[in-house]
């Protein structure tokens, strides 16, 4: 069942069985159907979390009452509110699962007892926050550089498997264009 969580680390780090243990013995397997939360905005509880199976999306909740999509996670990736697991603090985002799912997590103290145990997952650890904030910039310049119908088009391309698991308003919301527009940019594609 954890296979994929090895083989996840291993294509960046080695890892001995004695290695594989230890981190096998700190992570907790949850499922979760559709529309759980994983994570509850300004709340006080963050994990770090693979993906086994499943898909989510991380949102705030604004003013307003709307939701804002700011990213969605698939199989064999990895999530996580990093200021909230990194320094403690309330919670950013909401986290649900937008289709049946079953993750590992990880809280903050058990990852710091493996950093001890498993030294070497330090540097597996800094890759990913590597990797993480090069994904919120190119989010960002997604955002800020092109047109909906660009973001779309990207979406499908990163993702073929996944664009019938996505509904159209968590979509919309995510490229930042209204239902209409989504669908007129579906219509043209």
């Amino acid at each position: 069942m954890y296979q994929s969580l090895r083989s996840s680390i291993e294509r960046k780090i080695s890892l001995s069985d004695e290695e594989w243990r230890c981190i096998a013995e700190k992570v907790e397997f949850i499922k979760l159907k559709k529309n759980e939360f994983l994570q509850i905005q300004d709340s006080n509880s963050s994990y770090e979390v693979f993906i086994l199976k499943g898909s989510f999306k991380t949102y705030i909740l604004n003013d307003n009452g709307t939701e804002t999509v700011i990213f969605f996670s698939f199989e064999n990736e990895w999530m996580c509110d990093i200021e909230s697991f990194y320094h403690q603090k309330p919670t950013t985002y909401n986290i649900k699962a937008i289709e049946d799912s079953e993750i590992l997590v990880i809280n903050k103290a058990n990852k710091t007892l493996l950093f001890k145990e498993v030294p070497k997952l330090i540097q597996f650890h800094i890759l990913m926050v590597e990797k993480a904030n090069i994904a919120i910039q190119q989010r960002l310049l997604d955002v800020l550089n092109k047109t909906g119908k660009e973001r779309y088009l990207d979406f499908i391309n990163k993702y073929p498997h996944k664009i019938k698991t996505v509904n159209n308003r968590n979509l919309s919301s995510y490229l930042g264009v209204s239902h209409e527009f989504l669908s007129k940019i579906k219509r043209s594609c």
